[in-house]
């Protein structure tokens, strides 16, 4: 069974249930008047899962909360090889949560995910409505700018980062990841650290 070869956690199991069940009538998002429909082929391939990027989520939005157990489904999802699946299942969180930024976050970065690393309709509507719902959290654009990122528009990414790290408390015992993960993604920034240069459009608090 795929539950037990990945070792998703027992307790977690109805999550994935509901995912595969919601997947199993189509992709219901994409009957949704309230997100823009845009099919995409899936992603073939699985996504190794970042452990910095988790880091710098965990602090964003917590831990063993509700938000965890739906991130925490969706990240199986996705290190199984199925982003249309994680994707559902953050659907299925923002149905149950629907003015919880994080999640909201969540699905937009999923979304993309699962359209081969591209900001589709859906995906931005998920990241505006997180913004929408949390305008002074640090989370949605950090999370905005990793999508933008892996698509290939760097300038957008710096852009949305600077906004995050200027968001961020001083204090966050996470920065350190969210700078590490803004270095893997973008070979610009991690050249001018690593020479010591400042980096183009460097996203620093101010």
């Amino acid at each position: 069974m795929l539950l037990l070869l990945i070792r998703f956690p027992r307790r977690l199991w109805t999550l994935p249930a509901m995912a595969i069940m919601l997947a199993g009538a189509g992709y219901a998002w994409q009957g949704q008047p309230s997100l823009p429909d845009h099919p995409v082929e899936a992603v073939a391939s699985a996504r190794p899962l970042d452990p910095d990027l988790i880091a710098v989520r965990e602090g964003l939005f917590g831990r063993f909360n509700f938000d965890y157990s739906y991130f925490m489904a969706a990240d199986a999802m996705t290190r199984a090889g199925a982003p249309q699946l994680a994707a559902t299942v953050m659907l299925g969180a923002v149905r149950k949560a629907p003015v919880d930024a994080g999640l909201w976050a969540g699905l937009g970065l999923a979304l993309a995910e699962h359209d081969g690393d591209q900001l589709s309709p859906a995906a931005r509507f998920a990241f505006d409505k997180a913004v929408e719902l949390a305008p002074r959290h640090p989370g949605p654009p950090f999370f905005r700018g990793v999508a933008l990122a892996r698509s290939g528009d760097l300038e957008a990414a710096r852009r949305e980062w600077g906004s995050a790290m200027r968001l961020l408390p001083k204090e966050a015992s996470f920065r350190d990841d969210m700078v590490r993960v803004m270095l893997k993604l973008d070979p610009g920034l991690a050249a001018a650290a690593a020479a010591g240069a400042a980096p183009p459009n460097p996203p620093v608090a101010r």
